[in-house]
């Protein structure tokens, strides 16, 4: 048991220093191995690769062609056009509300949230700085429209914490529509009225916008030719109609999503080369991170004293969600990533989940959606997504941590609560 808390602690706290999981996970393994008595050669070549490759023979398909598509969408000006759009239709003075919905349309898309902030972010500076509001509250806006509700709770969403329980659990993209429906309109309702409570209170103190003053993000400005927005809207429905109306899978409905950008803005195909092998480069670095994180999970499977934490978690109620809940969200937190905390959780426990709903009648798509939404409800400092938005905003988290902990965990996890009450009383 030392050697899984020691694993665990080390795992978290080199993440939160920002070193890269992509050596961390391994380098943790080698701890729990040595203070577990097992060979360390051993598990790092066989039960540390196999989950690592495991993972991502199951997903590196969905990691390439989803960021290849985000890339597209943002190359072409597509991302950019429909954010335009949205923000203005809602108004400039509701500066908060238009970022949000911006961003959750997009990220509902299938875009990649790190697309999304890059194509939004020129377009929030300017309704911030129309509407007087403080950018303290930009990160906590993009956090709340791309990395809560449209990632791991509405139905239907192609972001991969919705597709990967589908392999555990035999379910599809929109399972669990009642519990997804509910614990969407709780964090994205609660979310905006908190975020809309922060900004008076900021102007009441004469905390208001204030220019940035990091230059790398802003070569992108308002004068950029887009497409029409019309036009840029429809990758985005053909992914969502062919993956959840049509049913095909996600791997088909990416690519011809895909296929789709590319047609519609064809005189731009001298942009398609570079466009696909960025996304490629970047799917690699994503995969990578994710699966390194469960191929850490795999080496604490096999720790003796595991099955000590798995009697824990499936006697600490006698609602099987709970456990899967507190495992998955658990998980994420020390991973700083909802992919990797899901995919530690559920190889380990995945399969003990579904068993235990076959013999007490649950339903697995209740499992499905609790298991997304808990893997978002875990956004602390560390988090990876957190740090690359705080990058490219310039802002710190002194600045913006605790509007970003409202939004993006509590009342997530408050959602979490209200999605497991539904579950355990049948309505999923």
């Amino acid at each position: 048991m030392l050697s899984i808390i020691v694993g665990l602690v080390l795992l978290m706290s080199l993440a939160y220093l920002g070193w890269s999981i992509i050596w961390v996970a391994p380098l943790a393994a080698g701890v729990v191995a040595i203070l577990s008595g097992l060979n360390v050669f051993d598990t790092y070549t066989g039960t540390y690769m196999e989950g690592l490759v495991g993972f991502v023979k199951n997903w590196f398909p969905i990691f390439l062609l989803g960021a290849v598509f985000g890339k597209l969408m943002e190359d072409t000006g597509s991302a950019r056009s429909v954010a335009k759009k949205v923000t203005q239709l809602i108004g400039k003075k509701r500066a908060i509300l238009g970022v949000l919905i911006a961003s959750a349309l997009l990220t509902y898309g299938g875009v990649s949230l790190f697309v999304v902030v890059f194509a939004i972010y020129p377009i929030a500076l300017e309704l911030f700085r129309e509407a007087n509001v403080t950018r303290k509250l930009l990160v906590p806006t993009f956090a709340l429209g791309a990395f809560t509700f449209t990632m791991t709770s509405m139905p239907g969403t192609p972001q991969i914490q919705n597709l990967i329980p589908m392999q555990y659990f035999h379910t599809s993209p929109t399972s669990g529509v009642i519990i997804g429906i509910v614990t969407t309109i709780v964090m994205a309702v609660c979310g905006y009225l908190w975020l809309a409570f922060r900004a008076k209170k900021f102007t009441e103190k004469n905390d208001v916008y204030s220019e940035p003053t990091h230059t790398s993000i802003l070569a992108q400005t308002d004068e950029e030719e887009t497409p029409n927005w019309l036009l840029s809207l429809i990758p985005l429905l053909v992914v969502v109609v062919l993956l959840n109306i049509v049913k095909l899978q996600a791997i088909y409905a990416l690519l011809l999503g895909i296929i789709s950008i590319m047609v519609i803005h064809f005189k731009h195909y001298s942009k398609f080369i570079s466009s696909i092998n960025e996304g490629g480069k970047g799917s690699v670095m994503a995969i990578l991170n994710t699966s390194a994180a469960v191929g850490f999970g795999a080496v604490i499977a096999i720790v003796p004293a595991f099955d000590h934490i798995t009697s824990w978690l499936l006697h600490v109620s006698s609602n099987p969600l709970v456990a899967e809940a507190l495992s998955v969200q658990i998980m994420a937190i020390i991973t700083g990533s909802a992919s990797g905390g899901m995919g530690i959780a559920l190889t380990t426990l995945g399969k003990t989940f579904y068993h235990v709903a076959q013999v007490t009648g649950l339903s697995p798509d209740a499992l499905h959606r609790i298991a997304a939404v808990a893997s978002g409800a875990s956004i602390f400092p560390n988090n990876g997504a957190l740090l690359t938005l705080l990058a490219v905003t310039g802002l710190s988290h002194k600045e913006t941590y605790k509007d970003v902990f409202v939004v993006a965990f509590l009342i997530p996890t408050i959602a979490l609560i209200i999605g497991i009450i539904l579950g355990a009383i049948g309505l999923v």
